[in-house]
């Protein structure tokens, strides 16, 4: 969707990446405007050092780009979108600095703003790395919607920047205003977190798994995964396996463990979950060869190439629940597949997935299921 944000500083054309004409969710929301209207309504100085933290799709850079901001966010996605939406809008490359949740971050902030992230890890895992280059005159304000916002989150801005309060709600958003106090005792930064994994899963079974804060169920394996690596496939043939939408890699570092001889890629939009999958396989000292690669889905990797691949799909974007996502990720598959090749895939049994994978490969195949979860299998024909 295409709808123009006003802002103080002009009507913004904005859009999501990829660009999807069908696509009804908005590449901007009401949280954004009430922070760029606060910035405006209080004259909030700007010339400093502009650091904004979480900028989905990049409305927040593009409406201060005047200011020469700097972005950082975990999504590869929004990192495109926000490059796709400064050109858009007539910005110069450059006049935008551009960092990811693994960069290192700038060594002096005067105003930071942030846009609330749905993963609580994440924001105390970023707060943590950004609070030495934030100083008593530091202006924090922080932004999301009212069900974004906990008490939770407060707490996590007092207990690593400084005291911490909120606004009222304009349009179902409310903002966060933080006085940092640089005396403050910070605690350690718990992450990256590593746990050793149960016996009963596979090749797996006693490994390590390493997450950086913001990969989904960081602090343990979750019950979907847990079920769809007693269900892998036997790989002994494959040559070239995917572990699409890889979160913390440990399937595909099961695949690896399991035969070595395969080149196994590992690939996702998170540049946090790129790192653990890269520290798990790293951890478990896996034999053979892999690849970790940041980006839009299987974008990049060449059309019949891959014998294998294995998904998980997320179902939500943000607070949305979608399957384009999904959809996506299932069209790739189909087309980086050589013919015989197969999409091994796991996820809730409500969602459905089973309808489309028949549409898109004419078959699909039930591998295994419990009353909640299903792994399923698609073959290119």
């Amino acid at each position: 969707m295409n709808d123009p944000m006003s802002t103080p500083w002009g009507e913004l054309k904005l859009s999501r990446f990829p660009e999807d004409p069908r696509d009804r969710l908005r590449a901007w929301d009401a949280s954004d405007a009430y922070l760029l209207e606060h910035l405006s309504e209080q004259a909030v100085d700007l010339s400093g050092s502009l650091v904004v933290l979480g900028d989905r799709w990049g409305a927040l850079v593009t409406a201060l780009a005047a200011h020469r901001p700097v972005q950082i966010t975990d999504s590869y996605l929004g990192q495109e979108a926000t490059r796709a939406n400064l050109a858009r809008n007539g910005v110069e490359p450059g006049t935008v600095g551009l960092l990811t949740t693994q960069d290192t971050p700038p060594e002096r902030i005067d105003v930071l703003l942030v846009r609330v992230p749905k993963s609580l890890a994440l924001l105390e895992d970023q707060l943590l790395r950004l609070a030495p280059a934030v100083h008593e005159g530091t202006v924090v304000v922080g932004t999301g919607m009212v069900k974004e916002i906990h008490t939770s989150t407060l707490t996590l801005f007092e207990r690593i920047l400084g005291p911490t309060r909120t606004s009222l709600a304009r349009r179902k958003a409310r903002l966060i205003f933080c006085a940092p106090d640089p005396a403050r005792e910070r605690p350690a930064n718990p992450w990256p977190y590593a746990y050793t994994l149960p016996d009963g899963i596979g090749a797996v079974s006693g490994r390590r798994v390493v997450n950086h804060a913001g990969v989904f169920c960081a602090d343990r394996l979750d019950i979907g995964t847990r079920f769809f690596l007693r269900h892998l496939p036997d790989t002994r043939g494959a040559r070239r396996v995917v572990d699409l939408g890889c979160g913390n890699g440990v399937v595909g570092t099961a695949l690896a463990l399991d035969n070595p001889r395969a080149e196994v890629l590992f690939t996702d939009e998170s540049f946090q979950a790129i790192a653990s999958a890269q520290a798990t396989y790293q951890a478990n000292d896996v034999p053979g060869h892999a690849e970790f690669r940041v980006g839009d889905g299987l974008s990049g990797v060449a059309a019949g190439s891959v014998d294998l691949v294995l998904n998980n799909p997320p179902f939500h974007s943000h607070l949305a629940t979608t399957d384009t996502t999904a959809w996506r990720m299932f069209t790739g598959a189909r087309r980086v597949l050589r013919p015989g090749g197969e999409l091994w895939g796991g996820g809730n049994r409500h969602l459905g997935y089973h309808v489309k994978l028949r549409r898109l490969f004419g078959n699909c195949h039930l591998v295994a299921g419990d009353p909640k979860f299903v792994v399923l299998r698609a073959v290119k024909r």
